[in-house]
């Protein structure tokens, strides 16, 4: 089903159905978020790379959304490094909200 089918019906079912599609996109890039993190991080993209510039414009917009989360599940510490786990809680909570729609 397209974007335009979902607008295009006045029925609460499409209103659902285009939530549960803004969802999983919102997930989806989530985790091309997480994936470009390593390779930024672990110093394979130099500071002008276009996968230094994406991961910079997704933090944009996923930052301000893991901010709550973060303030109050704290990362987990394991050994000299640190494990976010936020993107995982706001992935798990999404995915269960689209599940329930």
């Amino acid at each position: 089903m397209t974007v335009s089918q979902l607008l295009d019906s006045s029925t609460p079912r499409a209103e659902v159905d285009f939530i549960r599609l803004i969802v999983n996109w919102f997930v989806l890039l989530m985790l091309l978020w997480i994936v470009l993190s390593y390779i930024v991080t672990f110093g394979k993209a130099g500071w002008d790379s276009p996968v230094r510039k994406i991961y910079d414009g997704l933090s944009k917009v996923i930052e301000p959304v893991l901010r709550p989360i973060r303030a109050v599940v704290p990362p987990v510490r394991m050994g000299g490094a640190t494990l976010d786990l936020s993107p995982l809680i706001l992935i798990l909570g999404l995915s269960f909200l689209a599940r329930i729609l």
